[in-house]
């Protein structure tokens, strides 16, 4: 094999291992997205239920909550929401539940 054919071959090479690099850097961004996504709808619910929960709530709070609701269960179902836990992290499974 010639010095050129070997350059060329390392080339391909280089270029298959730099497209594998940016598919994987654009995986992680994705999944950067959908967490920051994630956290905001976590947020803003628990700011609903708060508000739900100290008689501060606006009159579609209950349709606003089950829409946030949805969106979450949808990103769960579609991209997951991170270490696997139903809360996403956002809260310790063994602090208090609304359960009687």
């Amino acid at each position: 094999m010639s010095l050129m054919d070997r350059m060329k071959v390392q080339a391909t090479q280089l270029a298959q291992k730099t497209q594998e690099a940016a598919n994987e850097g654009r995986a992680k961004l994705d999944q950067v997205q959908a967490k920051r996504r994630a956290d905001a709808m976590f947020r803003d619910l628990g700011a609903a239920i708060y508000a739900e929960r100290t008689g501060r709530a606006g009159t579609d709070n209950a349709d606003k909550i089950e829409r946030l609701v949805q969106a979450l269960s949808k990103q769960e179902a579609e991209q997951g929401l991170g270490d696997g836990s139903p809360t996403g992290g956002a809260a310790d499974p063994s602090g208090p539940s609304d359960s009687p």
